[in-house]
């Protein structure tokens, strides 16, 4: 019986230890970001320009505004947890080449942009973009679109306004539920600090969502998509699925490069 205790208490050590551990450092696994100098010069192809936004707390956001020649409207995007504007440049340019201009920002503590970061902060920093947009387009000319990470961001917006549409690549039912996949014997839905709840938001959404998802992505699972798709009214939503699609390579297939050019069309 002293034995069992021992077992007992050890295993209760470990487990305690593990959560501590996890929730004390889950902001290194959600966001694989890298800070620029703040002279940092971007080079593309495609004619952009800086934006720089100070916030309430005083926090400095960085972004880029890329401009088509004639431009259809404006696509707000929130890029994924890995990588800063270096790298999202680039994978933007493509809807400049379908005739839109195009938003991007930086969160903090990516690229260019600094201040101390939170769930709240980093919503009402999308809020301020958001806001800026506005001031620049009619919101009926506003496209959102969120992939992996920002799709939370992304979808929080679209609940609070009334863009033209919103588009989500590799999106979540809610981060909680991707955390649990990984770390299914702590209870994410309370220990995560950064829980973006993408089906809550989307109820209070009056825009079309498109969402597009592989089959085989192996960091939010195909069904994580397929759920937030299903939680919409019938008819709002469009479910795009991308056959043998991973979680970052849904843009070398043909069809979701079809799919994407006729909702912008």
């Amino acid at each position: 019986m002293k034995r069992l205790l021992i077992i007992g208490s050890s295993l209760l050590f470990v487990y305690i230890l593990g959560a501590v551990f996890l929730y004390t450092l889950q902001e290194k696994f959600i966001f694989l970001d890298g800070e620029l100098p703040e002279d940092h010069v971007y080079s593309f192809d495609t004619p952009h320009e800086e934006v720089d936004l100070t916030t309430d707390d005083g926090a400095k956001l960085n972004a880029l505004h890329f401009k088509a020649e004639d431009t259809k409207g404006l696509i707000l995007y929130f890029h994924g947890n890995r990588g800063n504007l270096t790298r999202w440049g680039k994978v933007v340019e493509r809807f400049v080449k379908l005739d839109y201009d195009v938003l991007v920002m930086d969160y903090r503590g990516y690229g260019k942009s600094r201040g101390e970061r939170s769930m709240e902060l980093l919503l009402s920093d999308a809020e301020l973009f958001y806001s800026y947009a506005l001031s620049q387009y009619p919101e009926n000319e506003i496209t959102l679109y969120g992939r992996s990470l920002g799709t939370g961001i992304a979808s929080w917006l679209a609940g609070k306004h009334v863009p033209k549409r919103l588009i989500l690549e590799t999106p979540y039912y809610s981060l909680a539920a991707v955390a649990q996949r990984y770390y299914p014997i702590y209870p994410s839905n309370w220990a995560l600090r950064y829980n973006f709840q993408s089906f809550k938001y989307l109820k209070t959404a009056e825009c079309l969502v498109h969402i597009f998802h592989g089959t085989d992505d192996e960091v939010v699972p195909y069904k994580s998509g397929e759920k937030l798709h299903e939680s919409l009214p019938e008819g709002q939503s469009e479910f795009i699925t991308i056959e043998e699609g991973r979680h970052k390579n849904l843009s070398d297939f043909e069809e979701f490069r079809n799919q994407l050019s006729r909702i912008l069309k």
